[in-house]
């Protein structure tokens, strides 16, 4: 009963709800809830499913299946209209492989001001700014609908995702730009 109240609360809500949402709405201990999602992935995360479970950043939401794309498209107008360009692209990738992360760290890294590109990525909905109290500065991630867009369950699907997300390289060039002179 516990998987059909949560697949009901995420089909009625039709955005991302956290965990900790879910677990107080339906009064249960995380490690309930951590077992009844997993066995919705095994469920609904098939070729054979329309609908699947995406688990993004301590949220859930259901989603159609990604193989089923250029069917829904026919019938909904494409959100994610013109193309990006290389600058965008390289930004997108960076918020996918290391974020959170900040605008200075992203500036480092690509070694350009970054404004103009981060704010017309949240204006088009592919990435959006969070709150950190340890930075005290804003953090950007991809969101849940551009991970959908992706076609991947989860950001670590993404090609060659644990090397670069853990790269020491790039890990000491972010480093230089959160270390006061």
């Amino acid at each position: 009963m516990l998987k059909a109240k949560i697949e009901a609360i995420l089909f009625a809500s039709g955005k991302p709800v956290s965990l900790k949402s879910l677990a107080k709405v339906l009064v249960v201990k995380a490690d309930e809830l951590e077992a009844a999602i997993v066995e919705i992935k095994k469920e609904k995360n098939i070729d054979d499913s329309g609908i699947q479970l995406i688990d993004h950043d301590g949220s859930l939401q259901l989603v159609t299946n990604p193989a089923f794309g250029e069917l829904i498209g026919s019938l909904v107008k494409d959100e994610f209209a013109g193309e990006l360009t290389r600058p965008q692209l390289e930004t997108l990738s960076i918020i996918c492989y290391r974020g959170p992360v900040t605008k200075p760290e992203i500036e480092q890294i690509r070694g350009v001001n970054c404004s103009l590109i981060i704010r017309n990525l949240l204006i088009r909905g592919l990435v959006e700014e969070k709150e950190d109290s340890v930075r005290l500065q804003p953090v950007y991630i991809a969101t849940p609908d551009f991970v959908r867009h992706l076609s991947v369950h989860t950001l670590a699907d993404l090609p060659e995702y644990e090397h670069f997300h853990a790269d020491e390289r790039i890990a000491k060039l972010i480093e230089t730009a959160t270390t006061p002179d």
